[in-house]
Parts: C-alpha cells; sequence; structure tokens
C-alpha cells in the first residue's frame, strides 16, 4: 500500500488539519492495523502518537539549529575505537547534565583534533533534548559578536542573552591572545555565570596559560579562578581524528 492508495478525501483532510507528514508513515501503519486486526482506537493512538514523536523531534532539531549545535556532533557518532584517552567516569558523569543543574563548568582540554569540539556540541544537544537552553560558538565568532553588538547598541540586551541560558559553549578558546576589549567581555561573561549558569569551553591550553593572553592582569586572574575552581576538567589526549578522515586513493582492482 502507497500513499496513492489512501482516498483523496482523507489526503485533503490530513492536510487541512495539518497533518500531511503522517501520508509518508500512513500506509504501512493500515496495513500493520489490518493484519494484526487492531482495535480502530489503538489504530488512532498509535498513528498520532507517531506524530506527536516527529513534532518533538522537529522541535528538539530547530532548537538544536538554533542554539549554534552541529547535527551529526552527538554521541551516537562518538568513534569508540578513536586511539584517545580521557577519564570515561567523568564522561558519563556529565552525560547525566548533573554538572548543569549544579552550576557548575567543563573544561574539555587537549591537543587539536581529538574531538574535544565533539565532546561540547554532544553535551548540547543533551542539554537541548533535556529541555534546556543552549547556545554553542566558537570563541572567535563570540566575540566578534559582542564587539559588533557595541556598533548597533545591542550590547547590553546580547550579553544578557548569553548570561541567560542554561548551557554556554565556547569552542575553540585560547587559540591567540584577547584584547583588552575581548578579555573585558570575558570576565563580565564569567563572573555573570558564576554559580548561576552552566559553561563549556574547549582548549588547546591549559588554564595556566590563559593568564598570559589575557590583557587585563586583574580581570585575567579573577576569571581564570572563578571559572577553574567551578570546572570538571577532562583531558582528552591521543592521536588527531582527522587523520583518519583523510582522503586516500582506493587501490588499483
Amino acid at each position: 500500500m502507497s500513499q496513492r492508495d489512501l482516498s483523496p478525501d482523507l489526503r485533503r483532510v490530513l492536510k487541512d488539519l495539518k497533518l500531511g507528514k503522517l501520508l509518508p508513515v500512513l500506509p504501512e501503519r493500515l496495513r500493520q492495523a489490518r493484519e494484526r486486526k487492531m482495535d480502530p482506537e489503538d489504530v488512532l493512538l498509535v498513528v498520532l502518537s507517531d506524530e506527536v514523536q516527529r513534532r518533538q523531534q522537529q522541535r528538539i532539531a530547530l532548537r538544536s539549529k538554533k542554539a549554534g549545535l552541529e547535527p551529526d556532533r552527538i554521541f551516537e557518532e562518538w568513534d569508540g575505537s578513536a586511539k584517545i584517552t580521557y577519564d570515561r567516569r567523568l564522561l558519563d558523569e556529565l552525560r547525566t547534565l548533573r554538572f548543569v543543574e549544579r552550576h557548575h563548568h567543563v573544561l574539555l582540554m587537549g591537543p587539536v583534533g581529538v574531538g574535544k569540539t565533539m565532546l561540547a556540541h554532544a553535551l548540547g544537544h543533551l542539554a537541548v533534548q533535556r529541555g534546556l537552553s543552549v547556545h554553542c560558538q566558537t570563541a572567535d565568532k563570540l566575540f566578534g559578536r559582542l564587539k559588533a553588538s557595541r556598533l548597533d547598541d545591542t550590547y547590553t540586551s546580547e550579553l544578557r542573552r548569553l548570561v541567560a541560558v542554561d548551557l554556554l559553549i565556547i569552542d575553540d578558546f585560547a587559540l591567540r591572545a584577547l584584547d583588552a576589549m575581548e578579555t573585558s567581555d570575558l570576565y563580565e561573561l564569567v563572573t555573570a555565570r558564576h554559580r548561576r549558569g552552566s559553561m563549556i569551553v574547549t582548549s588547546n591550553r591549559d588554564p595556566a596559560e590563559w593568564l598570559a593572553m589575557l590583557a587585563d592582569p586583574l580581570h585575567a586572574q579573577a576569571l581564570v579562578d572563578r571559572f577553574t575552581n567551578n570546572a570538571y576538567d577532562l583531558v582528552v589526549d591521543g592521536e588527531s581524528y582527522r587523520k583518519r578522515q583523510k582522503p586516500r586513493l582506493e587501490p588499483a582492482q
């Protein structure tokens, strides 16, 4: 049975009720119902449950996209065979998201290519699925966005929005030195979110190295102290995963 086998009246009514997305799965559900001689009420429940699940998945996908999360960076895509080491017990704990409930931070630290960004986005997806608000951005884009907001006088509202989310993810932090304005912005974020909101920061550098990369020594010491003493440290070490993605010529047959 295919969509074409459904009566035109049924297809029209479903579309009028904005249930047109049921059309691809409805023929199969009706076939199963006939084979199993299901009660009409049970058939209706199954079909409508399909639609509820589809809409829920769509809402999650839209919220994840709005949060800046990459759709394929989820734990289901995590390669357990990668040649890396990390504290698996700590990662299992982070996946419970209790750190968000308790307003703790997470520092994902390690060399390039070991999966820090993947883990940060995957935790962000879990948070979205739990109904939490998330914002994820690279450090350069985040600071660039805050700089631009000063030009159109939206800095206060932009900063307030970044402070308000349940989980703020800053990726690729400390790849370069921060200027005075960026240091000030980071200080405001860390201070405002201290014990009130969680952050995940990915970095190739140890926090001890951050001090030399921040413009204002007093702000630097204060924000590093607040962040590090409220953060779980998950160190990922090993071989870059990108080596496994390098294109290679197939052997001649």
